[in-house]
């Protein structure tokens, strides 16, 4: 590593970090009946950041393909790409652009920015957790790792397809639990 530091900079060197795919997920889980979380996946996606020589300076985004979903049930992932939930024939592409991250120590941040579902936008707070940094016996090569965490309900996009299941009973939660687990190396 190159760069010191400090409470307003990432422990990385300042320039562009891309994505190494092989080595990272965007995972979720939502509950259903009220007794077990359903997990899925997107298998396609893309996120970069910027370093800068501070964290006014340094930004994050990521795209994903909606088409890409994996939930282990072809029947299940074929209804979500519907427009009862992701409308993906008109909205294929979930993403998010960092606007401002914060130092919260210890290799912790909070990145606040926009998230758009469904060709919905709204403000976002991922909770970070810088991994560290390593260089790749196989190729030489440093990486750096991210795991970016959030809770987002399905109702602030326009995803409000449910199933009564009684009196104020569901069965899909509303709460969508969001994990970004992201390895990069410096571009170039």
């Amino acid at each position: 590593m190159s760069t010191s530091v400090s409470p307003s900079s990432l422990p990385l060197a300042a320039g562009a970090w891309t994505l190494d795919p092989a080595h990272s997920g965007v995972n979720f889980k939502v509950r259903h009946l009220g007794l077990t979380n359903v997990r899925g996946r997107f298998n396609q996606f893309d996120a970069n950041l910027q370093v800068g020589n501070d964290l006014a300076s340094t930004t994050f985004g990521a795209t994903i393909d909606v088409k890409s979903i994996d939930t282990n049930n072809s029947d299940r992932d074929g209804h979500l790409l519907s427009t009862d939930f992701f409308a993906a024939e008109n909205n294929p592409h979930i993403a998010f652009q960092s606007s401002e991250i914060r130092d919260l120590g210890d290799g912790e941040y909070e990145a606040d920015g926009t998230l758009t579902i469904n060709g919905t936008s709204n403000p976002i707070t991922l909770k970070v957790e810088h991994t560290g940094v390593q260089v790749h016996p196989g190729d030489g090569k440093e990486r750096a790792g991210f795991v970016a965490t959030a809770e987002v309900l399905r109702d602030d996009f326009g995803i409000d397809f449910n199933m009564p299941l009684g009196v104020d009973k569901f069965a899909l939660g509303k709460k969508i639990a969001v994990e970004l687990d992201i390895q990069f190396t410096p571009a170039g």
